[in-house]
């Protein structure tokens, strides 16, 4: 059996993330993960492709309140809200989001960061935002602001196949997992159909395709052609070019840093 390596966050889209040594799954996913977005006054999603800057801020949650940081400015602290009148968001193909805003202390912080006028929002409490119906286990699968699905795996012997084949090696918050094992042949999770780590079980439903996200250097902002070229060569599906898995957890559990990764299927 392979073992769980890291469970990373990233709280808000596009923005870097953080590992943690446990943290609790729901439906939606991982608790507090994409939960929270970046908007254009219009409600549209932002992310890294619009906003490369994104990437150098350091979120982080506890006890219900929100810390932005970002290198040389001053760092924002406030209380998530969760309830009250929604505002509707757009991410991808789905309209109409509910989501919550954040308020204008948010919206000035990252605006200034930004350079342009944006807003922050959660998605509101009770807000089920459906998977794509082709790929769903059950009807009421559903994610927060994740482009598609709750969660999204891949294993370290992957990277370091990936890694073995380019110029230089990429860490792997260029693919930002929400878990990472290790233990494994490379690409196994791509065979993974049905996983149970602890008591949660998992289905894993769709290779990931990567985008031009993965050429940002998270720490620089320099863009490259890589990954993405190498992966076109010798990862290519009908999808795009794939590195990962996208998961929708069964069931809801606590998942911690050592456990084991039952394959099931």
């Amino acid at each position: 059996m392979t073992t769980l390596s890291t469970l990373t966050y990233y709280p808000i889209k596009a923005c870097r993330g953080f590992d943690v040594p446990a943290g609790n799954v729901h439906r939606m996913g991982l608790e507090h993960d994409r939960r929270m977005m970046v908007v254009a006054p219009d409600g549209g999603f932002l992310t890294q492709r619009e906003y490369p800057r994104l990437a150098l801020i350091t979120p982080s949650v506890k006890n219900e309140a929100l810390t932005l940081s970002a290198p040389n400015f001053d760092s924002l602290q406030i209380g998530i809200q969760k309830t009250g009148t929604p505002t509707s968001v757009e991410i991808w193909s789905s309209k109409g989001v509910d989501a919550i805003d954040q308020g204008d202390e948010a919206a000035a912080w990252l605006s200034d960061w930004l350079g342009a006028s944006v807003r922050l929002v959660h998605i509101a409490d009770g807000f089920k935002r459906k998977l794509n119906p082709n790929y769903a286990i059950n009807t009421d699968d559903h994610t927060g602001f994740a482009d598609g699905y709750p969660i999204l795996i891949i294993s370290e012997e992957s990277l370091q196949d990936l890694n073995s084949r380019l110029d230089s090696a990429l860490p792997m918050n260029r693919f930002r997992p929400n878990i990472v094992v290790k233990g494994s042949e490379p690409f196994a999770e791509d065979t993974w159909k049905r996983i149970r780590v602890g008591g949660i079980e998992m289905a894993l439903v769709k290779p990931c395709a990567r985008c031009v996200v993965t050429t940002i250097d998270k720490e620089t902002l320099e863009k490259s052609k890589e990954p993405l070229k190498t992966l076109g060569a010798y990862r290519k599906h009908e999808l795009g070019a794939i590195f990962g898995v996208n998961v929708i957890p069964l069931n809801e559990g606590r998942l911690e840093v050592g456990m084991s990764v039952e394959v099931l299927e």
